[in-house]
């Protein structure tokens, strides 16, 4: 019989399990690093109701008729749930959310489509990560990561976050459509920065940058918190009001003030509000494949990088690059793609926050667990979400959107076939608030030079049905019309 007490045995059961001590690392260790995951990354429970919240869909209607804390309180479950099962699954210190930049493609380039649902948009999110799956279990993922320039990879990251740029300066008031018309977008109100409002933003934006340089951890979720209770203060003493036409310098969405409650039973009416096949009926088969193609490219490469940086943090890769136990970390993070859809709060991916809790000692699967219950207590504190202005939240949305910036250093700048495309895949994005015109332009442009250098050849097959698909997509109002559709 063994001597062992029942903790032992447990413990030691744990350690086999994660392989805590063959990895170097310790229960302690794996807790703090979950904690600081999280607390890297918790941003996105307040920030995804509100990029999905604020925006109507093709019929007119807000998702979850606009109730912030409902899409709260599931947008933290799916990554609470998520998040357990990479740890489980995977043993991977890898931590999963509704992405950034995934669910403005969502919101803004596919649900605000004529004649789209949100039901239908949240569809299209389900059928991608099931092609990721499938691309997964085949071994094709990797072929699909080859076929597209790496050049134009790292564009369609930089483009996306001057997208979410430009959204958060909007959505702040920073940047406005002017009243007169006479250019399309001026600074704030009349050409100046003007109301309380704005200094919250300025004060949240500045906080942020200046906590993220001295490497504070959880720099973003602190400057959210820091300047809503700025604008709570700041709406108490001067009571300042909600934006309107007799009041612009008035708070975006929601007049900040303190909760009734901060702790209500979560709402996760929302699971299940998606419609897999009813996006064909609205926009067509054609405009189907080239959104879920969109949203796989939006999807796709991220989590590659993501895990890799992971991974070379903790000093996890084999001799070729590669983590261990890749398949099924690529497995969970498709069948997240599915459960974002599936839970209307957009797509769920691995975060690169994750590598703040490697660089505290996480090397497991462990650490995710601890994410995955803290978020899945977050889900009682929805309220908090309800409280927060646009100024608070959307100086996260310019930092992330700098972050996604840097990776414009990777593009060949010299070499004309792959710099113009990438060119307008950056530039189109924002200037014609859709993600799929800058990646559209960028693969047709991309195809063509490549044709007139005499280089057809060496362009991979894919490239050809991408770039044809594209072409029908942006000639899709004059090919209807010929044909009398």
């Amino acid at each position: 019989m063994s001597t062992q007490t029942p903790q032992v045995r447990d413990r030691s059961a744990l350690d086999r399990y994660f392989r805590i001590s063959e990895r170097g690392s310790t229960v302690g260790r794996e807790i703090r690093g979950g904690l600081v995951t999280f607390f890297t990354m918790a941003y996105i429970v307040i920030l995804n109701p509100l990029i999905l919240g604020g925006v109507e869909d093709g019929t007119g209607q807000l998702l979850a008729g606009g109730d912030l804390g409902t899409i709260a309180s599931t947008t933290a479950l799916v990554a609470g749930v998520m998040s357990i099962l990479m740890g489980v699954v995977a043993n991977y210190p890898l931590a999963l959310a509704a992405g950034l930049g995934l669910n403005a493609v969502v919101a803004f380039g596919i649900a605000a489509l004529p004649e789209m649902t949100w039901a239908d948009a949240m569809g299209l999110v389900v059928l991608e990560g099931l092609l990721i799956l499938v691309l997964v279990l085949t071994g094709f993922r990797e072929a699909v990561f080859n076929a597209i320039p790496k050049g134009l990879k790292l564009a369609i990251s930089v483009g996306i976050g001057l997208f979410i740029t430009l959204i958060g300066l909007f959505d702040a008031g920073i940047v406005r459509s002017p009243i007169g018309g006479a250019t399309p977008v001026e600074l704030g109100i009349g050409g100046y920065l003007a109301g309380w409002p704005a200094l919250v933003f300025v004060v949240g934006l500045l906080a942020i940058s200046i906590m993220y340089l001295r490497k504070v951890q959880g720099a973003i979720l602190y400057g959210i918190v820091g300047a809503t209770i700025l604008a709570i203060i700041v709406e108490a003493a001067f009571g300042v009001g909600g934006q309107s036409e007799e009041n612009p310098g008035g708070w975006g969405l929601s007049t900040p003030a303190l909760p009734e409650q901060v702790v209500s039973t979560p709402d996760f009416s929302l699971l299940g509000q998606f419609s897999l096949l009813g996006s064909i009926e609205s926009i067509g088969l054609v405009s189907v494949v080239l959104l879920v193609f969109t949203l796989m490219l939006a999807d796709f490469f991220d989590t590659m990088g993501t895990m890799v940086a992971v991974g070379a943090e903790g000093k996890l890769l084999d001799e070729d690059g590669n983590p261990p136990n890749t398949r099924r970390i690529l497995v969970v993070d498709s069948l997240a793609a599915v459960a974002g859809g599936a839970g209307s709060v957009s797509s769920n991916t691995a975060y690169i926050e994750s590598t703040s809790g490697v660089a505290e000692g996480a090397r497991t699967g462990l650490s995710s667990i601890v994410v995955g219950i803290l978020f899945l207590l977050a889900t009682f504190l929805a309220p908090l979400v309800e409280i927060v202005p646009f100024e608070a939240a959307t100086p996260a949305l310019v930092v992330v959107g700098f972050l996604m910036m840097t990776q414009v250093v990777g593009i060949d700048w010299s070499d004309m076939e792959i710099a113009f495309p990438a060119f307008l895949t950056i530039v189109l994005m924002p200037f014609t608030y859709s993600i799929t015109a800058g990646i559209g332009a960028g693969f047709i442009t991309y195809v063509l030079l490549k044709v007139a250098r005499g280089k057809a050849r060496s362009l991979h097959p894919l490239m050809w049905v991408v770039a044809l698909l594209f072409v029908v997509y942006f000639t899709l109002a004059p090919i209807r019309e010929l044909l009398g559709v």
